[in-house]
């Protein structure tokens, strides 16, 4: 199933590892009216922006699947709504930049990147919601005993 012109429903629910543990992540159709407004509104333009492809590192989870890696049920990307992306050939932090400052999201994060890594480190959580989005923007961090912290990216 297309979600938009670059996009399917299976690269936004592939999961290496729901197939190791044998869970179906398959979403419902709420969710995957969820997947389409975030494809058409964050994803596909992120593609036709930079004409390049656009790497799901995450997509949707089943609640299942969260609970499986250590994330919470309640997770936007366990209702559709958000994505892991990264761009081919494109520094991270600028591809925040460019979604915080032109696009309609509900969050975004930068989450672990560090300059000092190059242009791969980190990668970029965004989500989307159709009503009333928080336009939030974050920056996730390890600190000193390894558990992650969020500040606001401004």
């Amino acid at each position: 199933m297309e979600l938009s012109k670059n996009f399917s429903l299976q690269e936004l629910t592939k999961s290496q590892t729901a197939i190791r543990l044998g869970i179906d992540n398959t979403p419902n159709k709420a969710q995957i009216i969820n997947l389409k407004n975030l494809c058409k509104n964050i994803l596909q333009k992120v593609r036709d922006r930079f004409e390049k492809p656009v790497v799901i590192n995450s997509g949707f989870r089943c609640i299942a699947l969260c609970e499986a890696i250590g994330s919470s049920s309640k997770s936007q990307h366990a209702t559709g709504s958000a994505a892991d992306i990264e761009v081919i050939n494109l520094d991270n932090k600028v591809l925040g930049e460019w979604i915080k400052n032109n696009l309609v999201f509900d969050q975004l994060i930068l989450e672990f990147y560090k300059e000092s890594e190059g242009p791969r480190s980190g990668w970029v959580h965004v989500s989307y919601s159709a009503s009333d989005p928080r336009g939030e923007s974050l920056l996730a961090y390890r600190d000193e005993k390894n558990k992650t912290r969020y500040i606001p990216w401004s």
